[in-house]
């Protein structure tokens, strides 16, 4: 018997799998407040990905020696299902993943598919995958946490930062589960690597594995050179035609590149995705020009990692709103990149050391209860020209459930001034 450990999207989508095939199982969610459940006729657990790994019923179950998997890990023991591009990393996931599947699409439109933390359990999979299809996917480090027999033949890691130290405990932890990426990985398969990373380029020491790289530095495989990105010496897209900013983007569209080459994509089909990719909502996504200021929505930075790709972004003064749950996690590695940050917005869990930080470097900064009281000030302080930026550095959770409401209450809030 299966226990499905917790109940957000991807095991409600296993339940309705369960429930199809006549297979047995229970569901325990600590939300509904259930008591300790009866491990004695479980078999296996299918944890849901926000589960940390010292819940309660975890460790009994890893006493009692009874197999906890991953929905992911699930998904292969289902389909044994190779044809298919995984992507993991610290930053760039979403994009990159978008970007793949994408082309693929435009490519292969009969037979491609998109899944995983992308917003498409791939629980939900099982069934619409066909041999010789293909399956583009997004894979967190709380998935490959419980992953052990699956194997793909692409697998792209973006870029490695420290993150998500409270739920792995150390970021040697963190890396060691990212690696899991390549498990089971043969010289036929493709392992697609940020040669600009060094914590990324590290990852693959010690396997016998033939990574192929992009870089903006370099002439590897793929590379960025004059505002081109060329393949195997081949120019394949200017960048000047991006509609998204960033460099962040051109790493994204090299990796995606090197991606879909493999099977055979050529330039044209290329360049009309590229040239056309508006950016993945809550990732810098531009919300408009509101009254003159130019809002950016980028929500779905959750460390200061992600939210320094999104400063450098800009040379126009910006008016950075910050703040979240409190992970415990400095903002001094923003100080690089502060330089055109005249005004700050603190609010949440951080707020009160993001005010100690800001005051420390010298930048002017507001306190705010509500993303939505720290909104408005930054809109009230901006003029015509000046970029609002939401890049909060933090999680979500203190105050919204995913980092997607938190875009949309900042977005709604923003637009409520367009008609002054």
């Amino acid at each position: 018997m299966y226990l499905l450990l917790g109940y957000g999207k991807s095991n409600q989508s296993i339940e309705k799998f369960f429930i199809e095939n006549q297979i047995k199982y229970v569901v325990y969610d600590d939300y509904k407040k259930q008591n300790n459940i009866d491990l004695s006729n479980i078999d296996v657990i299918i944890k849901s990905n926000g589960i940390t790994n010292n819940h309660c019923i975890l460790e009994e179950a890893r006493f009692k020696n009874i197999k906890i998997i991953s929905d992911l890990q699930f998904y292969f023991d289902e389909t044994k299902e190779e044809k298919s591009c995984l992507v993991t990393g610290s930053n760039g996931k979403t994009t990159t993943t978008t970007l793949t599947y994408e082309i693929l699409k435009t490519a292969y439109p009969e037979n491609t598919h998109l899944a995983g933390n992308i917003g498409i359990p791939l629980s939900a999979m099982i069934k619409d995958i066909k041999p010789n299809d293909f399956l583009v996917a997004e894979i967190s480090d709380h998935q490959l946490c419980d992953m052990y027999n699956f194997k793909t033949n692409v697998s792209i890691v973006t870029n490695i930062v420290e993150a998500h130290i409270d739920f792995h405990d150390s970021y040697d932890r963190y890396k060691a589960m990212k690696k899991r990426i390549f498990n089971h990985l043969t010289n036929e398969d493709l392992v697609i690597i940020n040669k600009d990373n060094e914590e990324a380029l590290h990852l693959t020491d010690g396997l016998d594995l033939n990574p192929v790289y992009f870089s903006k530095n370099s002439e590897e495989l793929c590379y960025f050179k004059d505002s081109k990105i060329y393949y195997d010496g081949e120019e394949v897209v200017d960048t000047t035609k991006f509609l998204v900013k960033g460099n962040h983007n051109v790493e994204n569209a090299m990796a995606a590149i090197i991606a879909v080459k493999k099977y055979n994509v050529d330039n044209e089909t290329i360049q009309s995705v590229l040239y056309n990719f508006k950016g993945v909502e809550h990732r810098l996504e531009f919300v408009g020009n509101i009254n003159g200021r130019l809002v950016y929505n980028d929500s779905k930075s959750t460390n200061c990692e992600s939210t320094k790709i999104a400063l450098k972004s800009f040379n126009q003064p910006t008016l950075l709103i910050l703040g979240g749950l409190d992970r415990g996690h400095s903002f001094d590695d923003l100080t690089p990149c502060m330089g055109n940050v005249n005004y700050v917005a603190c609010y949440g869990e951080t707020k009160s050391r993001i005010k100690e930080y800001c005051d420390r470097i010298g930048v002017s900064c507001g306190v705010f209860d509500t993303l939505v009281n720290a909104t408005n000030a930054c809109y009230e302080k901006a003029t015509k020209g000046d970029v609002v930026l939401l890049s909060p550095a933090c999680a979500s959770w203190d105050q919204y459930k995913k980092f997607e409401d938190r875009g949309d209450e900042f977005k709604n809030t923003i637009k409520g001034f367009k008609g002054e």
